[in-house]
C-alpha cells in the first residue's frame, strides 16, 4: 500500500463533517473507524454520508450515526486471489484488512492490486520426489500432489507466488509426473507460463536446475521445495536478495531443540555447573531459495547434486551466502503427523479458498 491508512481514521464521536474531510484528504472514498485499540468498528463511505443526510442529520452528528458496522474484512493472510475475489463480488473499491481479535492492519484497494508489475523472475518448484516417508499415501500420488484443504500443495505453492506477481514457472517433475502435468497443463488456468524440467534420473535436490535452458535464468531465480505449507513474504526475500546480491539466499527457520535431562558442565570429573533441560537453538533451511543467475549457469546437466553441496560450493569458492530468517507460517511436510498438521492448518492459515 503507497498511502498512510493511519490519515483516514476516525473515532466513533468524531463528527460525520470530519469524516467528510477525512475522506476527501485521503482520496480513497473511505473512512476507517476505530476504538482507542485500534479495533475496526465500521467504515464511512460517501454514500454512508449522503444517507445520513437524507436522514436529516446534522453534520456535526458523530460518524457512529452513519457508519458501516459490518463491512466486509480481508484477514491477515489474505492472497491476491482472495482481495480480487472479495472485491469484485462485493463491488467495492477497498477492504479493511483485521487480524482475529479484529485490530484493523490496513486498506486494500482495488487500485493498488491492479497497479502490482509482474515479476520476470523465473521460478522453479521441485516437484520430482518419491515421497516415501508418506507412504502409503504416496503409494500413487507425487507428494506434492497430495491434498491439503482440498487443493494440492504445490498448487497453494504456486498460488502464492502469483500472488506476488511472479508469471514464469518451471517445475521439475520425476515420480508420476504424468499427475503433475495434467493438473498444472501449461499454466493459462492461473495465468501463468509453466515449464516441465523432466528428471529421467533423479539427480539430487539441486541437480535438475543444470537442466534448465541458461536463457531462461537471466534473473535471480526463486527455488521453491513442493512439500512445504508457508505465507513467506517473496517480495521481502527478493528484496533483501537484491539488495545485497550474493550468490544464493537461503530461507531459514529457527529449529529450538530441548535435551530432556540435566546436563552436566565439568572439568574433567569435576562438575563445574548442572543445567535442567536445556534449549539449543538452530536454524534450519526452509526449503525456498534464491540464486543468482552464474550460480544456475554454472551447473553441468545430468549431473546429480543436492543444494546443500550446491551452496558449499559457493562458500568454498569465497562467494557469499545469506540467510534470510522466515518468521511467518511455515511447514515442511515431511512426516504423516506433518500432513494431518496441514489439514488442521489449513483453515486458518491457506486462505485460497
Amino acid at each position: 500500500m503507497s498511502f498512510d491508512w493511519r490519515s483516514i481514521l476516525l473515532k466513533p464521536e468524531d463528527s460525520i463533517h470530519r469524516a467528510i474531510e477525512v475522506i476527501d484528504q485521503g482520496a480513497k472514498r473511505i473512512a476507517l473507524v476505530v476504538d482507542d485499540a485500534g479495533k475496526l468498528l465500521g467504515t464511512v463511505t460517501d454514500g454512508d454520508i449522503r444517507r445520513g443526510i437524507l436522514r436529516h442529520l446534522p453534520l456535526s452528528a458523530p460518524v457512529a450515526e452513519v457508519m458501516n458496522t459490518q463491512p466486509r474484512v480481508l484477514p491477515r493472510h489474505y492472497s491476491r486471489e482472495e482481495a480480487m475475489r472479495l472485491l469484485g463480488s462485493a463491488q467495492v473499491l477497498q477492504v479493511p484488512i483485521v487480524d482475529e481479535q479484529g485490530v484493523l492492519l490496513g486498506l486494500e484497494t482495488l487500485t493498488d492490486l491492479l497497479k502490482r508489475p509482474r515479476l520476470e523472475n523465473p521460478v522453479f518448484l521441485m516437484a520430482g520426489g518419491f515421497g516415501t516417508r508418506l507412504r502409503p499415501l504416496t503409494d500413487t500420488c507425487p507428494k506434492p500432489m497430495l491434498p491439503v484443504a482440498g487443493k494440492p500443495m504445490l498448487e497453494h505453492i504456486l498460488q502464492d507466488l502469483i500472488d506476488y506477481g511472479f508469471y514464469r514457472f518451471y517445475i521439475s517433475v520425476h515420480y508420476l509426473r504424468e499427475q503433475v502435468i495434467e493438473h498444472f497443463q501449461d499454466g493459462s488456468r492461473w495465468g501463468v507460463n509453466i515449464h516441465y524440467i523432466h528428471e529421467d534420473t533423479p539427480l539430487g535436490t539441486a541437480g535438475c536446475l543444470g537442466l534448465l535452458p541458461k536463457e531462461a535464468v537471466q534473473r535471480p531465480i526463486i527455488v521453491v521445495n513442493g512439500d512445504i505449507m508457508t505465507r513467506v513474504n517473496y517480495e521481502a526475500l527478493l528484496q533483501d536478495h537484491d539488495r545485497h546480491t550474493p550468490a544464493a539466499t537461503v530461507c531459514t527457520r529457527q529449529y529450538d531443540f530441548q535435551v530432556p535431562y540435566g546436563v552436566i558442565e565439568h572439568e574433567g570429573q569435576r562438575i563445574l555447573d548442572i543445567i535442567e533441560k536445556p534449549v539449543h537453538h538452530f536454524f534450519v533451511s526452509a526449503g525456498i531459495y534464491v540464486l543468482a543467475p552464474q550460480v544456475v549457469h554454472g551447473m553441468q546437466a545430468g549431473v546429480r547434486v543436492d543444494m546443500p553441496d550446491l551452496l558449499k560450493q559457493q562458500i568454498v569458492a569465497g562467494r557469499e551466502v545469506r540467510m534470510f530468517p522466515v518468521h511467518e507460517y511455515w511447514l515442511d511436510i515431511g512426516r504423516m503427523n506433518d500432513f494431518e498438521l496441514a489439514q488442521q492448518d489449513a483453515l486458518q492459515v491457506l486462505r485460497h479458498g
